[in-house]
């Protein structure tokens, strides 16, 4: 290996280090020298092949524009229009330079922070740059090998080319280039003829650079673009102005390699057809699948039926709506897919000049939307039939909740009138409420199929009803008045019954007797309690103590069960032929009085008489107001009022 090879790992005393500001400074000044050269070479090669001068300077040919309109014209292939051809004024050139500017970016060419004063005032640095861009774009950006364009597809083709001699190692567009082994290689990849690899001194780096640089101006027409010291005679070869250089090979040998290309052209042909094949295969196996679910799906829609169940009907709407939420947006999807993929294979086809793909009969997307409108049709369809289905079924949901709450109202008021209706004898009256008693359970238990009908409408979301104003809440209150009216008639005609069978007792005391057994059962049980039966008496001026209405009240239940209303007027009876008479009561108020011919009700109390019973007799005796607005209770009137058809 050469000194110049060593020193790319270590640098010999005296030489600038690598990491130096001195260092890099220099390096990018010789960078631009070798740049400003090798692009003004390429610039050249342009100029005189379309009969103009050559430039001697970038910074001064270019600074009027002229001549970047020529290099426009000469690669865009077409003329700019009128421009000033001798410009003495800075307008001028201003003028000039703008619009070969805008030429450039016209053609797709992004150029960065430079403008026309960049150029005419000689900014080496923007001019190069731009230049730089103009080569990729005119020289290398068309380079293509294997997918990959550019620099990356150029050192591509490069490595390709020179694998075969071991002694190449492309790498990069610098350093591999220094020893002009890798361009004596591409020259004789292509033309062995012209150059004997075999016999080349590898060691001989500048001869095998100046040989190749020879060999491709005399032969291959390639423009020695740079000099064997650009390569060869520094640490880091310029790598644009090698790419520059390199390309020229490209292009060059690119008509050599017909026979390659017409190979790769066959190639990538057979894999077009093949991947179309591919795609049109799918597509259609795609379309089959899509339009036989679809056709399954409507064929599945028609065979089901109801079985006029809600919870039937709601199963059909919910499977339906799983059908739209999942299946039929796979298929939406689907759809899409098989249309674009359709859509490919038609740009494929097209792009290389073919004959456009023509589905087999019934699988065009046009046969596919067809079939999606059918589709659409028979959703909506089967979505109606729900609808009007769950519609029927609540419907009759609301005819049978009606027809049975009607048909039992009925019933029930049908009861109830004759139980209003009743008369004649008492005994007559009883067997008649009792007849109409017994047919209470079997209204009753029917009430239970009333209230099932409307769970069933709960359940089936049907709030309303036309067809009835009843609910089971209604009727079951109803049910409850009749049923108890029936009992309150049953207690009425047996108390009557008692009443009449009380000869001893006036019907003025029947009267007062019975008013407050009612007044005290206020369960409405046709019986009192311990201190009910208490409170009644007092209310007719019959206190007891407590021991001794304990054993009135149990000999009353060994004898009758309960205090029921013949209990309470027969042990009125026992009372009142044992202590009470008109007289005894005048007495006992008297002594309640402190003789004054009325009571307070502050006297009531002051008695000890139980509330209920001062309750009572406040609303029963006749009434006047003191001057100081207290109530006065005339016990004398009362009295005489209870037991005048006894002193009559």
């Amino acid at each position: 290996m050469d000194t110049y090879h060593s020193n790319r790992a270590s640098w010999a005393p005296g030489l600038l280090s690598p990491l130096s500001p001195t260092f890099i400074e220099s390096l990018e000044a010789r960078s631009r020298d070798v740049q400003e050269r090798t692009f003004c070479k390429w610039l050249n090669t342009k100029l005189e092949a379309n009969g103009y001068p050559p430039m001697t300077s970038l910074v001064k040919d270019l600074s009027d524009g002229v001549r970047l309109i020529q290099l426009m014209e000469i690669m865009g292939d077409t003329s700019l229009g009128r421009y000033n051809k001798n410009p003495r004024m800075r307008v001028q050139k201003a003028e000039n330079v703008n619009k070969a500017l805008e030429f450039i970016t016209s053609r797709g060419v992004k150029l960065t922070n430079i403008g026309p004063e960049d150029i005419i005032d000689g900014n080496l640095k923007l001019i190069l740059g731009m230049i730089w861009t103009l080569i990729l774009r005119f020289t290398i950006a068309d380079i293509s090998e294997e997918g990959l364009s550019a620099k990356e597809g150029l050192l591509l083709w490069c490595q390709r080319k020179t694998e075969p001699y071991k002694e190449v190692d492309v790498q990069d567009f610098s350093l591999s280039w220094s020893d002009g082994l890798a361009l004596c290689a591409l020259i004789h990849c292509h033309r062995p003829d012209l150059i004997d690899y075999d016999k080349l001194d590898k060691t001989d780096r500048h001869g095998n650079t100046r040989l190749a640089f020879q060999i491709a101006q005399e032969h291959l027409g390639i423009p020695q673009l740079l000099e064997v010291a650009d390569l060869c005679d520094t640490q880091h070869p310029d790598e644009r102005s090698v790419m520059t250089y390199v390309a020229g090979y490209f292009h060059a040998f690119s008509s050599m390699e017909q026979t390659e290309t017409v190979s790769r052209r066959v190639e990538k042909f057979a894999e077009l057809m093949q991947s179309v094949w591919t795609s049109r295969n799918d597509y259609e196996r795609r379309v089959r699948e899509l339009l036989r679910s679809m056709s399954d799906m409507r064929a599945n829609w028609a065979a089901k039926s109801f079985v006029g169940t809600y919870a039937d009907a709601r199963q059909h709407a919910a499977s339906f709506q799983q059908y739209k939420q999942t299946t039929k947006r796979s298929w939406v999807t689907e759809k899409q897919d098989v249309a674009t993929l359709f859509g490919n294979v038609q740009t494929k086809l097209k792009t290389y000049g073919l004959r456009e793909y023509v589905p087999p009969p019934g699988l065009s997307l046009s046969d596919v939307d067809s079939a999606w409108n059918t589709l659409l049709k028979a959703e909506a369809d089967r979505s109606k039939a729900i609808n009007a289905e769950i519609r029927q079924i609540k419907d009759n949901l609301r005819h049978k909740f009606a027809d049975l709450a009607n048909d039992f109202e009925r019933r029930l008021r049908i009861i109830s009138t004759e139980l209003v209706s009743i008369e004649g004898p008492l005994e007559e009256q009883m067997e008649q409420v009792r007849e109409l008693q017994t047919r209470m359970p079997a209204l009753s238990d029917s009430l239970h199929a009333v209230a099932a009908a409307e769970d069933e409408c709960r359940e089936a979301n049907v709030d309303e009803n036309d067809y009835t104003v009843f609910t089971v809440e209604d009727l079951r209150f109803e049910l409850e008045l009749v049923s108890q009216s029936i009992t309150k008639k049953l207690a009425f005609i047996d108390n009557q019954i008692v009443s009449r069978n009380m000869t001893n007792l006036t019907p003025a005391q029947l009267e007062q007797f019975e008013s407050t057994f009612r007044y005290f059962d206020k369960d409405e049980s046709n019986t009192l309690n311990q201190s009910e039966m208490a409170a009644a008496l007092a209310s007719l001026g019959i206190v007891y103590s407590d021991e001794d209405m304990d054993l009135i009240y149990d000999q009353l239940l060994q004898d009758y069960g309960a205090v029921t209303f013949e209990a309470f007027i027969n042990l009125l009876v026992d009372i009142m032929e044992d202590q009470t008479s008109p007289a005894q009561l005048r007495e006992a108020f008297r002594g309640i009085a402190a003789d004054k011919p009325y009571v307070t009700e502050l006297d009531l109390r002051v008695a000890h008489l139980p509330a209920s019973a001062i309750e009572f007799l406040r609303q029963a005796m006749p009434s006047a107001t003191n001057d100081v607005g207290e109530p006065e209770y005339d016990y004398e009137r009362w009295i005489e009022e209870v037991f005048e058809q006894e002193e009559r």
